[in-house]
């Protein structure tokens, strides 16, 4: 195994107080009352595979009332195939990780019939999985109390990386995982195409602005102590590396020469904590875990280890000073090849890619509306666009797909942010 970073990388990565990201909220021209977000993103589920038996509306009925599960549609009874569902479990997650190449993704998605999912060459039965209550009961509990999008897709047919960078960029920027950031860790990956990119992202934006962002990272203080890879957090029990330790390719951060490991936007998450005691936590804000607590399918590695991640992070953000001013989005990269219902937008006009997917999206905390369920068509990209509207004074400025779009103002509530934040 090679050593994966130059030492001059370690140590600054390791750096520990002192973090640039002193909160600068109250400082800034803000157009609404969300001082803070936080983006919560998980990996790999559809929408239907969550929320497919919490829905009640009936398939194809496209209801237009936002208010409880009553006004999503449910998963199918059987897939178009006839086939029923497989439960999705704990034990069922960690067993069986589906295909979700683009080149699987298309032919199952077939056209938008949506139709094909057991039955395509690279379909399987198990891609018609659905949690219960007792799988994502935490999920669901927020979902009622809080707002849920059952009209979030992934931002392109494929895999988690090219899906993640619609994060940072709210454009196309390759197929699947084709590569590996150069950055520290990707000495560990079996994929040795790495690339850097010097492309604006929103990180760049928002620091143009003095306006602090940052990703929490599970795992990266640990790599960042390795001169080899390691073997990775002590209560991963997959005999795998890649659930036990940091994987760069999932931080779109990562890819960037303006944001590759350095410390002011990219952190341990246990800095987190500490952030959040102190003050210091940024405007705007990404946390992700190792992938055995992403929820990732495959690895063994179950779905009630990702939902206590989330749990306890929200918990802290509603236990801390910050609990009153932040909104926290919940979101997963991408459908992980599991069977949904609905038929994904026609190709994005702003960079041609095909859509994939829905994904579920949760907003959380005191601005989310209440009980309600938005129609509002969005993606990875509308998160963008929100930040664009709220810090920095005009959407659009990546020149991508952020200035496309729909905002994400339909789960908001006017009366907690002080203004109507757009819904388109």
């Amino acid at each position: 195994m090679k050593r994966i970073a130059p030492l001059a990388v370690l140590v600054c990565c390791a750096c520990g107080g002192g973090l640039p990201g002193a909160d600068s909220a109250d400082n800034l021209s803000l157009q609404s009352k969300i001082k803070h977000l936080v983006v919560i993103v998980q990996e790999n589920h559809s929408f239907d595979a969550y929320f497919g038996t919490w829905c009640q509306a009936p398939v194809g009925s496209e209801p237009s009332c936002t208010s409880g599960q009553g006004c999503c549609e449910a998963a199918p009874a059987q897939d178009p195939s006839g086939s029923d569902p497989v439960a999705l479990t704990d034990r069922e997650n960690g067993d069986y990780s589906p295909n979700h190449d683009q080149s699987c993704e298309l032919p199952e998605m077939n056209g938008g019939a949506m139709d094909r999912y057991v039955t395509a060459s690279c379909g399987d039965k198990r891609n018609f999985a659905l949690a219960g209550d007792s799988d994502v009961p935490t999920y669901r509990e927020w979902a009622s109390q809080y707002a849920i999008a059952d009209r979030y897709f992934q931002p392109v047919a494929g895999a988690s990386s090219s899906n993640d960078m619609y994060l940072a960029t709210a454009r196309y920027m390759f197929l699947d995982n084709t590569y590996e950031p150069n950055s520290m860790g990707s000495g560990c990956s079996y994929n040795r195409d790495t690339i850097r990119y010097k492309s604006t992202t929103i990180h760049d934006l928002l620091t143009a602005k003095k306006v602090d962002s940052s990703w929490y990272i599970e795992g990266y203080q640990a790599m960042a102590d390795a001169w080899v890879c390691g073997w990775g957090a002590p209560d991963c029990t997959s005999s795998d590396y890649f659930p036990c330790i940091y994987d760069p390719s999932d931080i779109p951060a990562a890819y960037f020469k303006s944001t590759a490991d350095k410390p002011a936007f990219m952190r341990d998450y246990g800095q987190l904590a500490t952030d959040l005691a102190a003050g210091t936590l940024p405007a705007v804000v990404f946390v992700k875990p190792l992938g055995f607590r992403s929820e990732h399918p495959g690895y063994g590695s179950g779905i009630s280890e990702g939902v206590k991640f989330v749990s306890d992070t929200f918990a802290a953000i509603e236990g801390s000073q910050y609990a009153s001013d932040t909104l926290v989005l919940v979101t997963w990269d991408e459908s992980g090849g599991f069977f949904d219902h609905v038929t994904p937008p026609p190709d994005s006009t702003a960079d041609g890619q095909p859509y994939g997917p829905r994904v579920p999206l949760l907003a959380l905390g005191p601005f989310a509306r209440q009980g309600s369920v938005s129609h509002v068509i969005m993606e990875h990209s509308s998160i963008v666009k929100f930040i664009e509207w709220n810090w920095l004074d005009g959407v659009g400025q990546l020149a991508a797909r952020d200035a496309v779009v729909n905002n994400i103002g339909s789960l908001l509530d006017p009366a907690a942010t002080g203004v109507v934040v757009p819904a388109n």
